[in-house]
């Protein structure tokens, strides 16, 4: 009996948590980044560059602070134009992808993803994500609809118990 309503519970959380599958990054990994970043910069090996930009981007759109997502996702937008190689545009729109979901901004991380998958159809990590970031659109539309409902029911109980009261 217990197991039950413990299940029950957790659906319920992850109906209104979200419950999503990506990983979490944290400020121990993201200072590192930064650090591998800084000595990239001091060195001529453009590619070292590039790998420890993209690790660093990589954690912020993972982090669990809106201001480190938003961080990595400005800096994702801003390399994107410079990308010549199909595999890593993948990887920068699946990135933004991450980090507008991550920001709640649903339909602009499913565009990015449909992008993506351009790019690469059967790429399995964009298609989870695709997944899971339908679903959220869609339980949002659920919310949006019972909060629509009770508000139009809130306001004919209000109207009938007005209009009861005058007779």
């Amino acid at each position: 009996m217990d197991s039950k309503f413990g299940s029950m519970f957790e659906s319920i959380g992850n109906f209104f948590g979200g419950g999503d599958q990506i990983p979490w990054c944290d400020r121990d990994v993201i200072a590192g980044c930064e650090r591998e970043v800084v000595e990239a910069n001091n060195g001529d090996n453009e590619d070292r560059k590039n790998e420890s930009i993209m690790r660093l981007s990589w954690a912020l759109v993972h982090s669990r602070q809106k201001e480190d997502v938003q961080r990595g996702i400005a800096m994702l937008e801003t390399s994107l134009g410079n990308t010549k190689s199909p595999l890593h545009q993948r990887e920068k729109l699946y990135l933004l992808a991450v980090g507008y979901y991550r920001s709640n901004n649903y339909g602009r991380s499913r565009q990015l993803l449909v992008q993506c998958l351009e790019i690469a159809p059967d790429w399995r990590q964009a298609l989870s994500l695709r997944k899971i970031v339908e679903d959220r659109i869609a339980k949002d539309g659920v919310i949006g609809i019972g909060i629509t409902a009770t508000a139009v029911g809130l306001i004919v109980g209000g109207l009938a118990a007005a209009l009861a009261r005058k007779n």
